[in-house]
């Protein structure tokens, strides 16, 4: 069986957010779908949040030339600073000043083609180092009320000294729609993975564990990477790379805490806006109030 190096705690993590968001058009020929808000923070916020609780002191976003908005996000906003202040809107000026705390830093990296997501994670290289990092899809958000899943993962990884990828049970019926791991031991919210197959069939789904937007992975990736040959429309395939590193060393697989919801769909953004409302110190009880009326005023027009 092979065995997983030495254990270290991630302090950095990779967003790749270079991608073009043609699912959101027209809003996203100006707003990168990153951006694009749960209530009053965008998509983006939610998983460097999860990356911060889970340690994380350097953030690498993997972008491309023409997306400058998560950066202008990120920076520092002296006009608005000096307006908030001179109005003495000073919990918006708190609100603004810290979208990241004291402490953590954000680099910024250009991807020059868009050739996947396993070139996008390569392109962290110099960054990142010889040390294990996290990768976070930002359409993927998790909620849960108590530790973040990235969280609840690096616990896991820095105990076995495993790379370790998210995973949740999906209906049978929806593998095809996913990247479908098979484990062995599995127990206690964790496995070792076998194999990994890129959206099987229902009947040869090896398991109904899919692979969900977070991972913690070991440096050695980046030499996989390297190796990897371009797959379909010449992208480079994070998976082909997590398929040679089990090769080598454990990965596990390790179903979080949580409610993961797709807000790279429709759907997805408008369950995760729902779901935030109504979870909202300030929101929840007019949220609610809002979708009752709605749902009554929907069934009174079938029933005309």
């Amino acid at each position: 069986m092979p065995k997983a190096p030495a254990s270290r705690r991630i302090r950095k993590a990779v967003f790749p957010v270079a991608g073009l968001g043609t699912r959101f058009l027209p809003a996203t020929k100006t707003v990168p779908k990153e951006m694009l808000p749960i209530i009053d923070r965008p998509l983006i916020q939610y998983a460097v949040d999860e990356a911060i609780q889970a340690g994380c002191d350097t953030l690498v976003f993997i972008t491309n030339r023409y997306k400058h908005a998560v950066a202008d996000y990120f920076d520092k906003a002296y006009e608005l600073e000096q307006r908030l202040e001179k109005a003495g809107k000073h919990e918006q000026l708190e609100l603004v000043r810290h979208v990241l705390p004291p402490g953590v830093s954000a680099i910024f990296v250009t991807q020059s083609e868009a050739k996947g997501l396993g070139h996008a994670v390569l392109c962290a290289k110099d960054v990142i180092g010889d040390e294990p990092f996290a990768v976070l899809l930002p359409d993927d958000l998790i909620w849960n009320r108590g530790a973040g899943a990235l969280s609840q993962m690096a616990d896991a990884a820095e105990a076995s000294g495993a790379s370790t990828i998210a995973v949740q049970d999906v209906p049978q019926a929806q593998t095809g729609s996913y990247g479908i791991v098979a484990t062995e031991d599995f127990a206690d919210r964790q496995g070792r993975i076998t194999a990994m197959v890129e959206k099987p069939a229902p009947e040869d789904a090896p398991s109904t564990l899919a692979v969900v937007g977070r991972y913690v992975l070991n440096p050695r990736i980046f030499e996989l990477l390297e190796s990897t040959a371009p797959g379909s429309g010449g992208e480079i395939q994070l998976t082909d790379a997590i398929s040679a590193l089990l090769k080598e060393e454990a990965v596990n697989a390790y179903r979080f805490k949580g409610t993961r919801f797709d807000c790279g769909t429709h759907l997805g953004l408008i369950e995760a806006t729902i779901r935030y409302a109504l979870d909202h110190e300030k929101l929840s009880d007019a949220a609610a109030q809002m979708m009752q009326d709605a749902l009554y005023e929907l069934g009174v027009r079938e029933i005309q």
